[in-house]
């Protein structure tokens, strides 16, 4: 007789699920600058709240960085040309985890690159767009005391609730009322998978869009899956030539 079920001593391992994104949060570039343009009016009665998220929303987007590694975007992280495309170092992230949570007893945590080692950073070259808005931001609003691009008046971290709560209010100035209750651009992390959608659409290499993204290429090739689209007759006609040439 057994004494026990062998099948119990199986360690099984569970498979991560990978989240696919919707498609239907992608908006496309010049929806995206409509957002910005719409972001710069919000709260014009409080302190220019909107207009010192703008560059912060638009990091997002041009160099499709995470909201929380925007956060954590310092000056001399940045080479900002007067002309051309510049370049963004990511190498901290300030993700909103709850005073209970961190070791520093603030809101926010200060940690690496997710995915990376502590002390890993990632280049993300970034185009003259994007360039010029933060120029503009730093010779308007400056930077905190540790040199944070973005940051409330008092120097500390710009809260999750306060740029989604921002985001929200623009939505409506720049989107349809259809639009606006759909899922299109409904959060500011679609800022980032529309910024990963376009490249990827556009025929950019999927090894240079996940080193960008701070994705491995199987891992991105699976959370984009859904959205790669507009290729598949040019693929078709690349293979047709290649059956008639052999």
């Amino acid at each position: 007789m057994i004494p026990d079920n062998p099948l119990n001593r199986i360690k099984r391992k569970v498979a991560k699920l990978v989240e696919q994104v919707d498609p239907r949060v992608v908006a496309n570039p010049r929806q995206i600058e409509e957002l910005l343009t719409a972001v710069s009016y919000v709260g014009r009665r409080n302190a220019d709240r909107g207009a010192h998220l703008v560059a912060f929303f638009a990091t997002c987007y041009y160099a499709a960085a995470r909201p929380a590694e925007g956060l954590g975007l310092k000056l001399d992280d940045c080479t900002l040309p007067e002309e051309g495309w510049g370049l963004l170092m990511l190498g901290e992230s300030r993700p909103s985890a709850g005073k209970r949570w961190t070791d520093s007893g603030e809101v926010h945590d200060q940690r690496g690159l997710k995915h990376r080692g502590a002390k890993d950073v990632r280049p993300v070259p970034i185009p003259p767009v994007l360039v010029r808005r933060i120029r503009n931001h730093v010779d308007r609003f400056g930077v905190a005391s540790d040199g944070r691009l973005f940051w409330t008046p008092n120097g500390g971290v710009v809260s999750s609730s306060t740029y989604y709560r921002v985001w929200q209010d623009a939505r409506p100035y720049a989107l349809t009322s259809a639009q606006v209750a759909s899922p299109l651009a409904a959060r500011p992390y679609d800022l980032r998978h529309a910024a990963v959608s376009l490249w990827l659409n556009g025929g950019v290499p999927a090894t240079e869009v996940a080193e960008r993204a701070g994705h491995s290429v199987e891992v991105l090739l699976k959370i984009y899956a859904k959205c790669i689209d507009g290729q598949r007759e040019t693929i078709n006609a690349t293979i047709e030539r290649l059956f008639d040439a052999a």
